[in-house]
This record gives structure tokens, C-alpha cells and sequence, in this order.
């Protein structure tokens, strides 16, 4: 019998708030741009484009952040990442030039492809046998600070401009300075590096099924992506106030970060794919039960949409870092980097598609992407839940 790893909570606590912070960056841009539609009259398509810049270059680096922390754990990627992130952030309010203004959101992108493979390796390293549920709070605090996002920036940028993005550095900067201090100073990855031969192997043994996986992420991530992008400029369009909007997005994402912690705790006993595929296919319907109804039933609708959209954002990760045990580095940056930024690169479309059909079209489309996600799904590999591994380890 194998002895019982112990779980490490204050470090779990010190990532999943950083992981908030982080997040709440990650979801900076989308929040701008309606203000920025107004000031520069910017297209769809190009603000489409803005938000894919930041997605792109924040998720095609971390698979190789990924390989390198595999081989040698980082700490200070951590705090830089972050702090990176919000001056470059920061500065967004300050240029009218279109071009400039992708630029910084692409560097901008690179912190958090600092972040995230450390940041999410440490904490299943540190999560002993109960690694999807922790993993589900870890990230269920990122997507709480997705969801802050919008009831913090909106009225901040209405009431005194987008000048005022400057000051959002601050929050950036203390928590640097909390990761700096207490984020665990030993390197928690420790065992031997692999050697790309055997990173090659890995990939090439398992690659059916990280096929499969990243498919999955990367349409559930052009969903995600889409929605956050496309939703508050659909509502702008129907004059719903900026602060409305922001409300209903934040009842969306909240949700979703709820519906995370669920979808590990549910995975971890009746198995991933299980949770992915019913979960993922439950989505479309009650998107759409969301855009054909009014009220408070239609809230309800996308609070149960949005939980069921990212109920699998965490057990994917960990489905992946199961399919390649070795490199649990490199399958964070495949999955919450590379896919990821797969849909986010599918944006861009989905922008076009909005300028040409309309905002209403654009939406459509994706809601009924988490369908598709959901049925690629059951050609994932069939695992046995943590509790049966539990049960079988006794």
C-alpha cells in the first residue's frame, strides 16, 4: 500500500488567489470593448482580432513553458508572469493606435503563459489523490476572477474612461509581491527531467487520445472565448445597459466557476469522460433555452448554461495529465495553452460571421458549439474514477 500523500492547502490557497487575479486580467480586454466600439467605432471583426492576440500568444507559448518546466521548475515565472501582465494591461487606455494596441495585448498574453504551467503543476503536485477537485478549485478562482472582471472594470471604465486603465497595475503588483513572499520557495516538481525523446514518446504513445482531449478544449475554449468576446457587444446592440451587461456576464461566469468545483468533485467519482461528455452536451440546450426566454427564467437559463459549459474546464486538464503522467507540465500548456489558443485563433471567425450575418447569428453559432465539443468527446479514453483507484489502492 502505497503511503497517503499530503495535501498542501496553504500553498493551494496562495496559487488559487493569485490564479484569480491572473484571471481577472485574462478577461480585461473582452470588458473594454464596448467601450472602445463607442470611442473608435472598432468593428466586430477587429475586436474580435484584439481579444484573439491576447488569447493566442497567452495559450501557443505555454506547451512550451510547459516542456521546460517539466525539465526545471520556475518559481519566479509566477509573480513575473503576473505583474508582466498587468503593466502591460495597464498601458491598453493610453494608445488610440489600432495596431500598438494588439501589440501590448500580445505581450500582455505572454504573463499569463507564464503563470499557468507552473502555477497549475504545482498544485496537482501538491493535491495527494484528491487532484481534480483541488485542480477545480484552482481553477474555479480563476474563473471567479473572469467573473469579477466585468463588475469591477465596466463601471470603473464608464465612470472615468478607459484612461483609467492605468490604475488596474495595482492589484498586479501586490499580488507579485504576495507570490514573491509565499509562493513555496523549493521546487515542488522535483523527479528527473525528461529528455524530448521521451516527451516524444509520451506524446506519440498517447496521441489518439490528446487528440480527443484537445479538440474538445479548443471548440469549448472558441465557445468560451466567443462569448465573452461576442455576448457584451450583442447586448450593446440590443441597448442593454453597460452595467446590465456586465451583470449577466458575471452570472455566466460565475456560474461556470461553481459549476468547475462541481464537475471535479463529480468526475472524481464517477469518472472524466463521463462528466465531459453529458456536461458539454447539456450546455447547447440551455444556451439556447437562455436566448429564447425572458425574465428570471432566463437568467436561471444562463446560470446553468455557463455552469455546464465549464464544469470540465479542470477534469480535461487533468485527463490530459493523466494520458501523459510524465510530462504533467507540458499537458497543462497542451491543454490550457494550445488548444485553448486554437479557439481562440477561431475567434476571429467568429467576428467575421458576426459582421456579415449579424451579432445574433454569431451567437447562435456558438451555442451550439458545446454540442459538437460534447460528441467529440466519446472517443476520449475510458478511465477509472479517483474514487475506484482509491478503493482498489486500499
Amino acid at each position: 500500500m502505497k503511503p497517503k500523500q499530503p495535501i498542501e492547502y496553504s500553498t493551494i490557497g496562495i496559487l488559487s488567489l493569485a490564479h484569480m487575479l491572473n484571471d481577472m486580467y485574462s478577461n480585461y480586454l473582452p470588458q473594454m470593448l464596448p467601450f472602445l466600439v463607442a470611442a473608435t467605432a472598432l468593428s466586430t471583426t477587429r475586436a474580435a482580432i484584439l481579444v484573439s492576440a491576447f488569447t493566442i500568444s497567452s495559450s501557443f507559448i505555454q506547451p512550451i513553458f510547459g516542456y521546460f518546466l517539466d525539465r526545471q521548475g520556475k518559481r519566479w515565472l509566477v509573480h513575473v508572469g503576473t505583474l508582466w501582465m498587468a503593466i502591460m494591461l495597464s498601458l491598453t487606455g493610453l494608445v488610440t493606435n489600432y495596431l500598438l494596441l494588439v501589440f501590448l495585448a500580445t505581450l500582455a498574453g505572454l504573463g499569463t503563459a507564464a503563470f499557468h504551467p507552473q502555477a497549475s503543476t504545482m498544485i496537482t503536485v501538491v493535491s495527494g489523490d484528491r487532484k481534480a477537485v483541488l485542480l477545480s478549485t484552482f481553477i474555479a478562482f480563476g474563473n471567479i476572477g473572469f467573473a469579477l472582471s466585468p463588475l469591477l472594470l465596466v463601471p470603473l471604465f464608464q465612470t472615468y474612461g478607459l484612461s483609467a486603465t492605468v490604475y488596474t497595475v495595482i492589484p498586479g503588483i501586490l499580488v507579485a509581491l504576495l507570490l514573491f513572499f509565499f509562493a513555496p520557495k523549493n521546487n515542488v516538481l522535483g523527479g528527473n527531467a525528461p529528455t524530448l525523446s521521451e516527451v516524444l514518446h509520451s506524446l506519440q504513445t498517447a496521441r489518439k487520445e490528446l487528440l480527443a482531449i484537445t479538440s474538445v478544449i479548443a471548440i469549448r475554449a472558441l465557445a468560451y472565448t466567443g462569448l465573452l468576446t461576442i455576448l457584451p457587444l450583442y447586448f450593446l446592440a440590443q441597448n442593454l445597459s453597460s452595467i446590465a451587461s456586465s451583470h449577466l456576464v458575471f452570472i455566466m461566469l460565475f456560474s461556470g466557476a461553481i459549476g468547475g468545483i462541481l464537475g471535479g468533485y463529480i468526475s472524481d467519482r464517477y469518472g472524466r469522460k463521463l462528466l465531459i461528455v453529458s456536461s458539454l452536451i447539456l450546455a447547447t440546450p440551455l444556451f439556447y433555452g437562455f436566448s429564447h426566454t425572458q425574465g428570471i427564467l432566463s437568467i436561471i437559463f444562463l446560470a446553468l448554461a455557463g455552469a455546464s459549459l465549464l464544469s470540465s474546464f479542470s477534469v480535461t486538464v487533468v485527463a490530459a495529465q493523466e494520458a501523459i503522467p510524465n510530462n504533467k507540465s507540458l499537458a497543462s500548456g497542451l491543454t490550457m495553452g494550445f488548444a485553448g489558443g486554437i479557439g481562440g485563433l477561431l475567434v476571429i471567425i467568429i467576428g467575421h460571421i458576426g459582421d456579415l450575418y449579424g451579432l445574433a447569428t454569431a451567437i447562435s453559432v456558438l451555442f451550439f458549439l458545446p454540442l459538437v465539443a460534447g460528441i467529440i468527446a466519446l472517443f476520449m479514453k475510458n478511465r477509472p474514477s479517483a474514487k475506484a483507484e482509491r478503493i482498489a489502492a486500499r
